[in-house]
C-alpha cells in the first residue's frame, strides 16, 4: 500500500468530528476543518525502545542532541541576564537573555574542570564557576582566567562556551544542540497553519512536574489517543465522543500530528442509552475536566437548575452558549462569535518529540514528557497552563515550576481542578505498562490502525532519527 496516498477509511459508526463541526452554531476555522489520516502500516512496534538502557543512550545521541525541543518561555527570562536551566538526559544548557532582543543557549559546564556553572535560573551579569572562579560573559566569551600566568596554553578568545541554536515561537523558546540542524521554521512544516491560537498572548499560570515510573514515550503515548477512555475514564462516556475522535497524521509532515475530541456529546459506546439531558447533567457533574483545566469551568452554583435544552437543540449547543455567557461576565474579551468547538473540544497537538499544546479559544494546556536522565524506567511529566489574562495587556508573571512528590496525587493539587484525578487515572496504568513490556514474550506492541495512528506516526519519526 502506498503510504503517501492511501488513508485509513475504517471509522467508528456514528457522527464524525466533521459531522459535529457541520452543526456548530458559529463558523468553524478552516484549521479545524482539515482532516487527513495517511496509512502508515500495521506492523508491531518493537518494545525495546521503552525498556532498554542502550536505546535510551542512543536516543540521547541520535534524537535529543539533534531535534528542536521546548526549553522555556520568553516571559521567564524578560531581562538581560535572566536565565533558565534546561536539562535533558545528561545535557545541561543555560538559556539566557543576552540582549533585549536576543536569547542564546550555552552548555552549562565550566571548561576548566567540568563543574556545572549554574544549578538554577536567576539573573547574573556573568557565568562564574564556584569551584575556581573561571568566568564567562553573557555572550559566552571567556573572561581573563584566575592565575592567568599558569594558563599560558589557554587563549581566552578560543575558550568560549559551546553554544546551542535557539528559536522562538509564540512566546516559547526552543533549542537545538545540532549546529547543522534545519531551521525551526522548516522543522515545523505546516504546523502553524493548523495551530492557530495566540499563545504569545497568554501567561503561564501553573506549572506542575512529577517523576513517573515509566519511559517518557509510554507516558506521552497515553495522552495522544482516546482509545483508552472506555476502560480508563468510563465516567466521561456520557459526554465525550471518544471513539469518534479525529486523528490527523500525515506521512509528509513527520514532525506534527493532531487529535480532536468532541465534548458535550456521548461516546458511541453508550449513545443509544444516553439522552441530551443526560449529556448535560453528567458534563456538569464531572465539571468538564478539560474545560475546567483551561480556566473554563462550567460549574453550577448550589441550588441552580440545569439549563433547558430548547426543542431541536443539543446539550453541546447549550454548553457552548453558557460558556460564552460566563466568559462575557468574567473577561474583557468578546467570545460571541467563537465556535462551539473552540470553547468545548479537546484539541491536542504533538510537535515532535514532546511539545504537546492544546488548542482552544481562551486558555491552553501544554504537556511535556521528558526522559529522567538516561533511566529508561522513569520520566518527567509536566502540565503547564497557559491562561488568558483577565484584562487585555495585563500579563502576570509566569508561575514557577512546582514538583510533586512521588507519594502525592495530581488530585491533591487544587489548581488542576478535575484534570487532577483524571491524570491520576491515566498515570495508574503507566508503571504496569513499563513492567508488562519487560515480562511480555511478544517482541512488540500492536497498534490500532486509526485510533492509535498518532502513536505510529510518532514512532515512525522516532525511527527516522534513530537510524539517521
Amino acid at each position: 500500500m502506498d503510504e503517501t496516498s492511501e488513508t485509513v477509511t475504517a471509522r467508528c459508526p456514528g457522527p464524525s468530528v466533521q459531522d459535529y463541526l457541520d452543526q456548530d452554531s458559529r463558523p468553524v476555522p478552516a484549521a479545524l476543518r482539515y482532516e487527513r489520516n495517511d496509512y502508515l502500516g500495521s506492523e508491531d512496534i518493537d518494545a525495546t525502545r521503552f525498556t532498554s538502557r542502550e536505546w535510551a543512550e542512543r536516543e540521547m545521541r541520535q534524537v535529543w542532541r539533534r531535534v528542536w525541543q521546548f526549553a522555556c518561555l520568553e516571559s521567564e527570562i524578560p531581562e538581560v541576564g535572566d536565565h533558565e536551566i534546561y536539562e535533558i538526559g545528561d545535557d545541561s544548557l543555560i538559556v539566557v537573555r543576552t540582549a533585549p532582543d536576543e536569547i542564546r543557549a550555552f552548555v552549562n559546564v565550566c571548561l576548566h574542570r567540568g563543574r556545572k556553572l549554574r544549578t538554577s535560573g536567576g539573573n547574573v551579569g556573568e557565568f562564574r564557576c564556584p569551584f575556581h572562579g573561571f568566568a564567562w560573559n553573557l555572550d559566552g566569551t571567556m573572561r581573563t582566567p584566575p592565575c592567568a600566568w599558569d594558563f599560558p596554553h589557554v587563549a581566552p578568545e578560543k575558550f568560549a562556551l559551546p553554544e546551542a541554536r535557539v528559536a522562538t515561537w509564540r512566546g516559547f523558546v526552543f533549542i537545538n544542540m545540532d549546529p547543522y540542524a534545519e531551521s525551526f521554521d522548516s522543522y515545523r512544516g505546516t504546523f502553524d497553519e493548523y495551530y492557530i491560537w495566540p499563545l504569545e498572548n497568554r501567561y503561564k499560570s501553573l506549572h506542575i512536574a512529577k517523576v513517573l515510573p515509566c519511559n517518557w514515550k509510554i507516558a506521552q503515548d497515553a495522552f495522544i489517543e482516546s482509545f483508552h477512555v472506555i476502560a480508563t475514564h468510563p465516567q466521561m462516556l456520557p459526554w465525550l465522543a471518544d471513539a469518534n475522535s479525529q486523528y490527523d497524521v500525515m506521512a509528509d509532515q513527520p514532525n506534527w500530528n493532531r487529535m480532536i475530541n468532541i465534548q458535550g456529546a456521548p461516546s458511541p459506546h453508550v449513545a443509544d442509552s444516553v439522552t441530551e439531558e443526560d449529556v448535560l447533567e453528567t458534563f456538569y457533574d464531572s465539571r468538564a475536566f478539560y474545560s475546567a483545566a483551561q480556566g473554563r469551568d462550567l460549574v453550577m452554583g448550589e441550588g441552580d437548575e440545569l439549563p433547558a435544552i430548547p426543542p431541536g437543540g443539543t446539550a453541546r449547543q447549550v454548553l457552548a452558549q453558557r460558556m460564552r455567557e460566563q466568559l462575557a461576565s468574567t473577561s474583557q474579551q468578546d467570545f460571541s462569535q467563537t465556535p462551539d468547538a473552540e470553547l468545548l473540544d479537546a484539541i491536542n497537538y504533538l510537535l515532535f518529540p514532546n511539545f504537546n499544546p492544546w488548542g482552544g479559544a481562551k486558555s491552553n494546556i501544554i504537556y511535556r514528557f521528558r526522559p529522567n536522565g538516561l533511566d529508561p524506567d522513569s520520566c518527567t511529566a509536566e502540565i503547564i497552563f497557559m491562561s488568558a489574562p483577565k484584562q487585555p495587556g495585563e500579563m502576570p508573571p509566569p508561575a514557577k515550576i512546582r514538583w510533586v512528590p512521588e507519594d502525592m496525587l495530581f488530585a491533591d493539587i487544587p489548581e488542576l481542578g478535575v484534570l487532577g484525578p483524571v491524570f491520576d487515572q491515566d498515570c495508574e496504568n503507566l508503571p504496569y505498562v513499563q513492567q508488562g513490556l519487560k515480562a511480555m514474550r511478544k517482541p512488540g506492541i500492536t497498534l490500532a490502525n486509526y485510533q492509535e495512528s498518532r502513536i505510529r506516526h510518532f514512532n515512525r519519526t522516532l525511527d527516522h532519527w534513530m537510524n539517521k
